[in-house]
């Protein structure tokens, strides 16, 4: 039994579509999925309905971009089960456009590079919610100017101070989850190492934020053991999956290849019930 509570799919940017990758999951034994698009909560939506035909337990999901601005940095925020997903529609939309006036500009910049059009970016966004920088570099791979996604091209384009690269504009994290809160949702820091967000998960493990994802692929042992001990001294959820994005990513990264133990699925799902009751 596993269970993959961090996935991607074609609705944001990952490779694979739902259906497939419902499918895969069966395959691999994961009891318990949740698809969490950057961004949009239709890719969960959908994914609750198929799950229920195939016989697959979904948590309803969705990774929300934010910003730290009192730190200067960036963060994402997982959403679970919220109650009303509706209610996170206009924040979605705003990042959504921000996210897709930055790619414009982007691709504009690399336009100026490599001889590749527009319209070849939008192929590989077919489906998607919105255009992201893997779009771009599947079309650079097309056009033979690049034999990866994330290689030399990647960072010479969109590395930190990359020819092409434009920053978007993030709503605060603090805002976020008052809305997540608002909707019925439980709130959880995504891989806080990944961005170096220590200091904030401190902040927010005494501002109402519910959890932190414990299991992830970009974080090491140690740093699992330093955030178990942490939530457990600061009463937070903990959480976990293999933040799969299929072909779209910088390491071999299978479905389930880290999941979250079965105990603290249940103490996800006990949460919720409690709330529903309080």
């Amino acid at each position: 039994m596993a269970s993959d509570l961090h996935c991607h799919t074609k609705i944001s940017d990952g490779s694979m579509g739902i259906d497939d990758l419902i499918a895969m999951a069966k395959r691999r034994g994961i009891t318990t999925l949740s698809v969490t698009d950057h961004d949009t909560t239709a890719g969960a939506t959908r994914a609750v309905i198929i799950g229920k035909r195939q016989g697959l337990n979904i948590i309803h999901g969705v990774e929300l971009s934010t910003a730290d601005p009192e730190r200067n940095g960036k963060a994402h925020l997982l959403c679970y089960m919220c109650d009303t997903p509706d209610r996170l529609e206009g924040l979605c939309k705003s990042i959504g456009e921000n996210r897709k006036k930055a790619a414009n500009d982007m691709v504009r910049r690399v336009m100026r590079y490599y001889p590749i059009t527009p319209e070849m970016v939008v192929r590989h966004a077919t489906g998607s919610t919105n255009f992201y920088k893997q779009h771009i570099m599947h079309a650079l791979m097309d056009a033979g100017y690049a034999d990866s996604i994330f290689g030399d091209v990647y960072k010479k384009l969109f590395g930190e101070n990359g020819s092409a690269r434009v920053e978007i504009a993030y709503p605060d994290i603090r805002d976020v989850i008052d809305l997540v809160h608002s909707a019925g949702g439980i709130a959880v820091l995504a891989h806080p190492y990944l961005y170096n967000n220590e200091a904030l998960l401190e902040e927010l493990a005494e501002k109402g934020l519910d959890g932190v994802e414990v299991w992830h692929p970009a974080q090491t042992e140690e740093q699992r053991e330093q955030l178990i001990d942490f939530a457990a001294k600061k009463n937070l959820l903990m959480t976990g999956g293999s933040d799969f994005h299929g072909m779209y990513t910088r390491t071999t990264r299978a479905l389930g290849s880290t999941a979250c133990p079965e105990e603290h699925v249940a103490a996800l799902l006990n949460y919720k019930e409690k709330k529903k009751r309080g």
